[in-house]
């Protein structure tokens, strides 16, 4: 599975949204409604899924789905 589904994958599970409503400009909390503790699922979750490591500075950064892709294939 690609990175780019996998981001999906999870994106989907933890906010109920359907796929089809992600763009890179979809914003995380405004869009899709994700909140602090759905946020931490979401990085947990991507780095066991990809395993890698996300910085809290970096973490903190990403407002949309593109900053998010952007991080995770960094």
């Amino acid at each position: 599975m690609s990175t780019e589904n996998t981001v999906f994958e999870i994106l989907t599970k933890l906010t109920g949204k359907d796929r089809s409503e992600f763009n890179a400009e979809t914003e995380l909390t405004a869009h899709l409604g994700i909140d602090s503790p759905m946020a931490l699922q979401l990085l947990f979750e991507l780095e066991e899924a990809l395993d890698i490591e996300i910085s809290d500075e970096d973490a903190a950064a990403m407002e949309t789905v593109g900053d998010l892709l952007n991080q995770v294939n960094a």
